[in-house]
């Protein structure tokens, strides 16, 4: 293992990544003032009487947004009322947890709600406080990696917890793996301990460490997926090498050269493939019928083969977009708006813009100033797609907006833009 790690520490330096260092970015607290905004007692959509647990609760009492109040019921939904996550949050603050650190694990781990506090979440306090933890560290692990709650048994807790402890102190890593439980617990301690060396944020790490299922489980197999990951030049620091070590280690050799044959049976060939997979790992995640799919759609749009071979080459998540969500936006855009297919070809990034907050706003402008004459020296010039769909929406009011001297032409604009969904969207 030691040879693996020297061995990605070169690939590294040849990549220029010398420099690169490993910061840790605890910063997920929420503000300490909550806003004390009366909000709507939503109920939750099963509609049972008598239910006390509500989007109002969580805002008021941890500060939650409406967004994110909403997002903690649907994950918890099995709560009828207020009871049991009332006595969590008493023993989260009598443990000296902050209403900011309590806001935070809430969001990140909602199913704390759930567990009993006096029976299983004051046990595992307790335990990790005689281990000598103390206040600031236990808040501060803690609401960094809430899941720790909930894991069962001391020995689990114990290591994690370790574990995490030592990452964050920026130790070097020496315990022997003899010390820990054996089976997965100790692969995964052993596997993430690896990518820690070769510079993974922590962010990633704890994503490994907690996961259920992820590319950090066995020990050849982990090795040899992680020296193909190496080997293919992906970047240790960020999140697309973990994407790869996810795939190359779910699929067997057979079955990713299956998967390249299928590619090549739409114009690619093995370098295009890796090409595309080193842009997004999850190429390879996708089946052949899912690839199928997409081809057909685009075909059916009016798209030659190599057309979208070329579309998949520069934008290879077009492949993960349902087949309603391409056709919409493709005959908005080429039908619609009258865009040759050329310039959706030369950008097809837009298939990857919101409808809603991007692409039919927009739209609606440039339709209302060719309809005024407004737009280049005919004008009703229709300007290049990535003039209108690629910018902020700074830029794009600037030019297309507020340059206007008619302050009652720029106000109609504006509500124009702001207006959510018309004309365009209502013919599609």
């Amino acid at each position: 293992m030691d040879s693996l790690i020297l061995h990605g520490r070169r690939l590294v330096q040849l990549q220029k990544w010398r420099h690169l260092s490993v910061s840790v970015q605890m910063s997920f607290a929420f503000s300490n003032s909550f806003s004390s905004a009366t909000v709507s007692d939503v109920r939750l959509r099963d509609g049972r009487k008598g239910n006390n647990f509500t989007i109002s609760y969580l805002v008021n009492s941890l500060g939650l947004t409406t967004k994110l109040a909403e997002s903690v019921l649907s994950k918890v939904s099995s709560v009828k009322d207020k009871a049991n996550p009332d006595s969590v949050l008493k023993l989260l603050r009598s443990h000296g947890f902050t209403d900011s650190q309590i806001s935070t694990i809430i969001t990140d781990y909602p199913r704390l709600l759930i567990l009993d506090a006096e029976k299983s979440l004051a046990p595992r306090l307790q335990f990790l406080q005689t281990r000598g933890a103390s206040s600031s560290e236990l808040t501060q692990i803690i609401s960094i990696v809430p899941q720790i709650l909930g894991r069962r048994g001391h020995k689990t807790i114990s290591v994690f917890y370790d574990f995490i402890k030592d990452t964050l102190d920026h130790k070097s890593y020496e315990k022997s793996c003899h010390s820990f439980p054996q089976g997965n617990l100790e692969n995964k301690i052993r596997n993430v301990s690896v990518l820690r060396e070769l510079g993974l944020p922590q962010k990633l790490l704890f994503s490994l460490l907690i996961s259920c299922d992820g590319p950090v489980f066995g020990k050849e197999k982990f090795e040899e997926s992680l020296k193909k990951v190496l080997e293919m030049g992906f970047d240790p620091t960020s999140a697309k090498f973990v994407d790869a070590l996810r795939a190359v280690q779910g699929l067997s050799d057979k079955t990713i050269e299956g998967k390249i044959n299928a590619y090549k049976r739409l114009g690619f060939d093995a370098d295009d493939v890796w090409a595309v997979f080193k842009k997004w790992p999850n190429l390879l995640a996708k089946s052949e019928k899912k690839i199928e799919n997409s081809i057909e759609t685009f075909l059916a749009l009016g798209f030659s083969r190599d057309e979208f071979a070329t579309i998949v080459k520069c934008y290879p998540q077009c492949i993960d977009y349902s087949v309603e969500s391409v056709k919409t936006k493709i005959e908005l855009l080429v039908k619609k708006m009258n865009w040759p297919v050329k310039a959706l070809i030369m950008f097809p990034l837009v298939l990857g813009y919101s409808m809603e907050k991007r692409i039919v706003p927009r739209c609606n402008v440039i339709k209302a100033l060719m309809s005024k004459g407004l737009l280049g020296d005919r004008g009703s010039e229709l300007p290049p797609m990535q003039s209108v769909l690629n910018k902020a929406d700074q830029i794009f009011l600037k030019r297309y907006v507020t340059k206007h001297d008619d302050k009652e032409l720029v106000a109609e604009l504006m509500a124009i833009f702001t207006g959510g969904r018309v004309s365009l969207e209502e013919e599609l």
